[in-house]
């Protein structure tokens, strides 16, 4: 693997610095920094942090995403800063979520009861769909 520039400061004066753990380890002349690879951290597809941010702007909290997405609420709260997002205020409206498999999900939809009185959306998640429901609060 060609190291061509700091992983910190991006600056390519860089020289080799050693061997740890069978790997060559470099040092950047610019900011001092030790390293052995370029880091390239994980990456989430798009897909999920779409799906987020849809989230969130339906009034999900940041743990409740991350039990629906499976990605730390740290990282959904990183995504809403880093991407400027402001959720609305709800008022008195309070989401709720459900997830159903295909058959499920159409076995709700025929039944009109749980359908009148709150708004509602769905979106596909993965290979289920979730179904977000806005309720008015009970006083």
């Amino acid at each position: 693997m060609e190291i061509l520039a700091c992983p910190k400061c991006q600056n390519n004066n860089i020289v080799k610095s050693g061997v740890i753990n069978n790997k060559q380890r470099y040092l950047c002349k610019k900011c001092n920094y030790y390293f052995t690879v370029n880091k390239l951290g994980k990456k989430i597809d798009n897909y999920y942090i779409i799906k987020a941010m849809q989230l969130y702007l339906e009034g999900l909290s940041y743990r409740e995403i991350e039990r629906i997405i499976g990605v730390s609420h740290v990282t959904v709260s990183n995504w809403v800063k880093e991407y400027k997002i402001k959720k609305p205020p709800h008022g008195d409206y309070h989401p709720t979520y459900k997830i159903f498999n295909h058959l499920e999900l159409v076995e709700y939809v025929k039944n009109k009861s749980l359908l009148s009185g709150a708004g509602m959306v769905i979106t596909e998640l993965g290979d289920k769909f979730m179904l977000i429901k806005w309720e008015r609060f009970k006083d």
